[in-house]
């Protein structure tokens, strides 16, 4: 599968970007747009194991394997990233379900059960939510986590699907893709990292081997409709059509809000 990245989006110009670079600016994290005309926000999955989330943190158990030989410490060159950080649970990238004994857990029920708003007035979908279901900033060890700056598989492919339906070409419509410089390894500006395709083959994108993430953005060339997945967000932002974002929200499978703080 990962060869038909290649051939089935091939690299474009630069400049299919430079619209939007003049409607969200900088896509250093990627391009985030304004409502086109409505936007919500798409929650990437957390799970939650069916023995609960437990009273031991990611970190807790981390540090017990460190006193008992079973874990290995965290080295960067000479630096112990052991006594200069938290363990948090949470991921970089992509991800998908945990497997047999995980369940998705939502949210709202997540938001329910702790108290916290599941993103705070003011705020963006992020490792700032939900601060009461962690430990001194770690998760239980009982719950996985959103991942940060990328699609989980399930919810990647769920959206494809929506966008599919609600496009009047169906799976034949001309998308492109942009993968940010920090999903590359490298912060370069004057060669974007820019794909071409059939929204129908969109799925594929999700294991495109140059990158370890689904695409910061995938918009339709026709400028109707532009998602963006920032580096540092634990949501894609979806921009485009009222019924279009109207679906989203009314999705059973995949979690999308509006933030009217962050239209």
């Amino acid at each position: 599968m990962p060869a038909l990245v290649f051939t089935r989006w091939p690299l474009v110009s630069a400049g299919a970007a430079d619209w939007l670079v003049d409607l969200a600016g900088d896509g250093l994290t990627g391009f985030m747009p304004p409502p086109l005309p409505d936007a919500a926000w798409v929650l990437n999955a957390m799970y939650e194991h069916e023995n609960g989330p437990t009273d031991v943190s990611y970190d807790e158990y981390h540090r017990d394997g460190l006193e008992a030989g079973r874990t290995e410490p965290h080295i960067a060159g000479n630096i112990d990233l052991d006594a200069r950080g938290t363990i948090t649970g949470g991921g970089l990238g992509r991800d998908e379900h945990p497997g047999p004994g995980w369940r998705r857990l939502r949210w709202t029920e997540l938001a329910q059960r702790s108290g916290d708003p599941a993103v705070p007035d003011g705020l963006l979908p992020s490792y700032r939510c939900f601060p009461s279901a962690r430990k001194d900033g770690s998760w239980p060890i009982g719950i996985h986590p959103p991942t940060e700056g990328s699609l989980d598989r399930e919810t990647w492919n769920r959206l494809i699907a929506l966008l599919t339906a609600h496009a009047p070409a169906g799976g034949d419509t001309r998308c492109l893709a942009y993968y940010n410089p920090l999903m590359l390894g490298a912060v370069d500006f004057e060669n974007l990292h820019i794909r071409a395709g059939r929204l129908g083959d969109a799925e594929i994108l999700y294991d495109n081997p140059d990158t370890d993430f689904s695409p910061s953005n995938l918009w339709a060339e026709d400028r109707s409709w532009v998602l963006c997945t920032d580096y540092d967000l634990w949501a894609t932002k979806v921009a485009g059509p009222r019924p279009l974002v109207e679906a989203l929200v009314t999705d059973t499978e995949i979690e999308a809000v509006r933030l009217p703080w962050a239209p």
